[in-house]
């Protein structure tokens, strides 16, 4: 919930270095979900074939935040 929090959050405040800070705060966040799945697979939570999709999906999701906040910094 927080990386779409901090992304809607920054989105409403109309300023593009807001925007690009909480893009920042938000792939922060997309880590610590990732550190959590890998905690949940290592104590045995989860296994592998439950996470493996999400950690998929936080990658892709990452290399999309990062290509945004690229091109967002190249715009100013």
């Amino acid at each position: 919930m927080s990386i779409a929090a901090n992304i809607a959050e920054s989105y409403g405040r109309d300023n593009l270095g807001y925007y690009i800070q909480f893009l920042r705060l938000a792939q922060g966040s997309l880590k610590e979900l990732e550190t959590h799945l890998l905690i949940a697979q290592r104590v045995e939570i989860a296994d592998s074939a439950e996470t493996a999709p999400l950690l998929g999906a936080a990658e892709r999701l990452g290399k999309i935040l990062r290509g945004l906040i690229r091109k967002l910094e190249e715009a100013r």
